[in-house]
């Protein structure tokens, strides 16, 4: 509905009018200039606040593809997401070069088939450092070997892995590289003039910059789109563990390596007794021999314990859990 003036706005209108101080031609422009095109051929099935909410997604994408590629690479990697539009397949894949790195996969329990797009800078860069070299891009675009071939697959089952690690907080789902294949046109996964939701995400490996394109088919992910809203994923994100993330999370901090010290005592000397120190001298602790000593878990003391001998090992008996403080140093 339109906006409803006051009488009093009316008034000031026709004044400015009749002072010259609005123009009734820029009226005119400005209300056309509100008119929105529309164009029923690729209707846009996807609110804005599914947009934001894809983009949040892949923002915590982009987070886990970094650390994977950084670690796995030994290099700098920079991941960000570059956009998120609607558009129709036919366009998405008219504009993908020949030959390119495309791997359709599959997001169990959702029907039908996604697509990944890779492009071959990024492809070759990652195959250059796989390799042992510097991670420079091919002068020109060509085909795969069979070797590069069964690299990248196996870079793109991770990649669409941790791509549905990020969607975890929307659903939950299996991801499955069904084929890769280098040629678009072999892809035809929905309809020409059916409407897809692309992810295009940037990649930096060294010198080399290129594009990571994840295609979602709106007739494949419809059935959650219900649960896509920044709303949702707020709530969500303050929701309990389940007993098997909470086992899961036990079981990843049991694995970590941490340092454990004992403490055998302190003592205070002079600088002139320091500067003094020769091999054979003894310095007194604080700490008597009866008294247990303090062991320490990374930063904190946790124990209580007495030193000895263990199988011809220097080792120490705990005798004690004590409240949480600060270690010693």
């Amino acid at each position: 509905m339109a906006d409803v003036l006051s009488q009093n706005e009316i008034d000031a209108l026709l004044n400015a009018l009749s002072d010259g101080q609005v123009d009734a031609e820029n009226i005119k422009t400005n209300k056309q200039q509100r008119v929105r095109v529309y164009d029923f051929k690729r209707p846009n099935k996807f609110s804005k606040d599914q947009i934001r909410s894809l983009h949040n997604i892949h923002e915590n994408f982009c987070r886990q593809l970094t650390t994977y590629f950084t670690a796995h690479l030994n290099t700098a990697v920079d991941v960000k997401v570059s956009s998120i539009e609607q558009l129709t397949y036919d366009e998405f894949i008219r504009s993908l070069p020949n030959p390119t790195i495309l791997g359709v996969f599959q997001f169990t329990p959702l029907e039908g088939n996604l697509l990944l797009e890779m492009s071959p800078s990024i492809a070759f860069a990652v195959i250059e450092r796989l390799l042992g070299g510097s991670g420079q891009t091919a002068e020109r675009n060509r085909a795969l070997t069979e070797i590069e071939r069964l690299i990248i697959e196996q870079r793109l089952k991770h990649i669409i892995r941790l791509n549905a690690e990020a969607w975890s907080e929307v659903s939950t789902l299996d991801s499955h590289l069904v084929t890769m294949e280098t040629n678009p046109q072999f892809t035809q996964i929905i309809a020409p003039n059916e409407m897809i939701v692309l992810a295009t995400i940037e990649i930096a490996i060294g010198d080399a910059v290129g594009m990571l394109n994840i295609c979602f088919p709106y007739l494949t992910i419809e059935p959650i789109l219900g649960k896509l809203s920044t709303l949702f994923l707020f709530s969500t994100q303050t929701k309990e563990r389940s007993p098997e993330e909470q086992a899961q999370l036990r079981h990843n901090i049991e694995h970590a390596a941490i340092d454990l010290s004992i403490c055998l005592g302190n003592a205070q000397i002079t600088v002139r007794d320091l500067l003094e120190l020769t091999p054979g001298d003894i310095i007194p602790l604080n700490q008597l021999v009866q008294q247990p000593l303090p062991v320490s878990v990374g930063s904190f003391v946790k124990f209580q314990g007495l030193p000895g001998l263990f199988r011809g090992h220097v080792a120490v008996k705990l005798t004690e859990v004590i409240p949480e403080r600060k270690g010693l140093g």
